[in-house]
């Protein structure tokens, strides 16, 4: 239930919530989108402290969902080449109206693509 829940969330907001790593206080809004029932996010911006760097080293985090907050496990898809494309429209899809959407789908921040899983 509690992936359904974080599923249609991610689906029906531009931001969601993400807490990376158990060491960070606050919540970072970032753009999410959702493929095949499966929660994805790039990284935009290419620090050393970024959400996507602190994954790398801790892949337990949280994601903020309104009032709701997940536990999550965080990692690079083992099917990313599978996915790229799917991902990709559905930032573009979901974005369509900001100036980002079409960056976000080239390669550099392809490279940064992480998938959240729900621990339930």
């Amino acid at each position: 239930m509690n992936k359904q829940m974080a599923i249609q969330y991610v689906n029906e907001n531009e931001i969601t919530g993400i807490k990376a790593g158990l060491q960070r206080d606050t919540f970072l809004d970032i753009w999410m989108v959702v493929v095949n029932d499966r929660i994805f996010a790039r990284s935009w911006g290419f620090a050393e402290k970024s959400w996507y760097n602190t994954f790398l080293k801790d892949s337990c985090g949280q994601i903020k969902c309104g009032d709701q907050i997940f536990s999550i496990k965080a990692c690079i898809p083992p099917d990313l080449n599978d996915l790229t494309f799917s991902i990709n429209q559905a930032y573009l899809t979901k974005y369509s109206t900001k100036q980002y959407a079409k960056p976000i789908t080239e390669q550099k921040h392809i490279d940064k693509t992480m998938e959240f899983i729900i621990c339930e």
